[in-house]
């Protein structure tokens, strides 16, 4: 029996079918957060590991607003200050969060809706919302006030007040936050942050509560590899055969 040897042309078609594959390889990791969220203020390290550990390869990193509401929120200071001990010392932090930024509203749309609006001004990275968070949680600042959360927001990323307040306030904003926080609890988790990851072949996974990065990267790790087992499949076997 003799066997013929694949041509020149068959070979660049597999090669040029494993890299259009690999391509459009990726996995999307979505942390869902509240800006004036603890818990979500110590997984900030992790988030930021994962982002410098992922820099070069085909995993894309963004966030969404997933508002805290009145069963969600602490009731008092001195009830969140127990919650910020407990939270600080399981994270072993030299220093306790400040409590100060709590005048007992129901919910906080004031700094979530401000981190949203300066989208809209094209800061899509963290600068904002982490210097609302970081005036809250580590300074006690009001944010909860709408003047107070555009004040630090617009000294972040030089935006301009008046500009970002009223965009901050619009009826379009608030549809996105409470949009983005609906999306959460359709995960049927009640933890934040949480980590929801999907990659182009529709593996998914979701973490809810867990503020380090191993059993995150291990995930996308999983996710990276399958994926790039169905390149390999497509390239040798190509698309599926019509039913």
């Amino acid at each position: 029996m003799r066997f013929s040897r694949p041509g020149v042309d068959d070979i660049l078609n597999v090669i040029c079918g494993c890299l259009e594959y690999l391509a459009s390889m990726n996995v999307q990791v979505t942390c869902y957060l509240d800006v004036t969220s603890s818990w979500c203020y110590w997984a900030e390290p992790a988030w930021r590991e994962l982002k410098q550990r992922y820099a070069h390869s085909p995993v894309t990193f963004g966030w969404k607003i997933a508002l805290l509401d009145e069963s969600g929120m602490v009731k008092s200071r001195a009830q969140a200050d127990w919650f910020y001990r407990r939270s600080g010392t399981i994270m072993r932090s030299p220093f306790m969060l400040n409590s100060g930024w709590l005048t007992g509203l129901k919910e906080y749309l004031a700094p979530n809706c401000v981190a949203e609006a300066a989208r809209d001004f094209g800061v899509t990275d963290d600068r904002v919302r982490l210097a609302l968070t970081e005036a809250a949680l580590r300074e006690g600042q009001n944010v909860g006030d709408w003047d107070v959360a555009v004040s630090v927001a617009a000294k972040t990323a030089d935006l301009d007040s008046a500009a970002l307040i009223k965009t901050a306030r619009s009826s379009e904003i608030e549809r996105r936050v409470r949009t983005t926080t609906a999306e959460f609890h359709a995960l049927q988790v009640t933890q934040r942050p949480a980590f929801v990851l999907k990659s182009n072949i529709d593996d998914r996974a979701v973490f809810s509560g867990l503020v380090k990065s191993g059993p995150v990267a291990a995930a996308i790790d999983a996710m990276l590899d399958d994926a790039s087992a169905y390149a390999a499949f497509a390239a040798h076997f190509g698309s599926p055969p019509p039913d």
